[in-house]
């Protein structure tokens, strides 16, 4: 009972605290989409909008979950609040999973917000939409990881965001969300899939549009594990770092 009050308690002070700030609002939903009106504006061929919305889902979850994160631990651990948190009733791993939780919960509101515009332009009909969930919550769950590693990684919230940009950019172009993975140079293509967002966007193209071209399986697996491995990584550093 004490641990679900500290972990309710500790996601409801992160929702009220950091949630819709201007950082989130900017990097989370106004980011992904000028980029994706940008690149229809810019291209000179007409754009399948819905060929995109893969896309723009998962740069909408990576930027705000990353934002996100790179604000609210980064900023409590500079103000020293974050030792206040470690005296909860709680477990270091509940712990960590209640301040990425809400995270997580406003990377899925972002990834839908495009589907909601998109709604209003081209049919949907077809979509699975379980698939699309699965797809979005895992993206989420795995971009939140990359956050948090980020996050215990560096001192200063600056820091944290460039350190951020450092990730964020390159997937813009390795992971197909607008330029396919076949389409870049061959030399190129071995990065793509190292990288996790590469597996999220293939399981929203194979949910939305019936073109994803890697195995389902295998990209459940490969996000599943990156979320293991990125969150396992995270509690170890603060274990080592933060914990005296």
């Amino acid at each position: 009972m004490r641990t679900g009050l500290a972990f309710w308690s500790i996601l409801k002070k992160d929702m009220r605290n950091y949630y819709l700030k201007p950082p989130n609002i900017s990097w989370g939903i106004i980011f992904p989409i000028s980029w994706s009106l940008m690149f229809i504006m810019r291209s000179a061929t007409p754009v399948d909008v819905r060929e995109l919305l893969p896309g723009v889902m998962a740069l909408s979850v990576l930027f705000g979950t990353t934002s996100m994160l790179a604000v609210t631990i980064t900023f409590e651990r500079k103000s020293r609040s974050f030792e206040r948190l470690l005296l909860a009733p709680i477990s270091l791993n509940r712990l960590m999973l209640a301040k990425t939780t809400g995270a997580i919960l406003f990377g899925l509101v972002n990834a839908f917000i495009p589907v909601l515009v998109v709604s209003f332009l081209v049919d949907l009909s077809g979509v699975n939409w379980v698939l699309t969930v699965v797809g979005v919550l895992l993206i989420a769950v795995t971009s939140t990881f990359l956050g948090l590693f980020i996050a215990v990684s560096v001192r200063e919230v600056f820091e944290a965001q460039t350190f951020s940009n450092f990730f964020r950019f390159p997937m813009i172009f390795l992971c197909g969300l607008f330029i396919p993975i076949d389409h870049l140079p061959f030399f190129m293509q071995p990065f793509s899939y190292l990288l996790p967002l590469t597996y999220g966007v293939d399981l929203l193209r194979f949910a939305i549009n019936k073109t994803g071209y890697l195995r389902l399986g295998l990209s459940l697996i490969v996000l599943l594990g990156y979320s293991i491995g990125l969150f396992t990584i995270s509690v170890h550093n603060i274990r080592k770092k933060w914990i005296y």
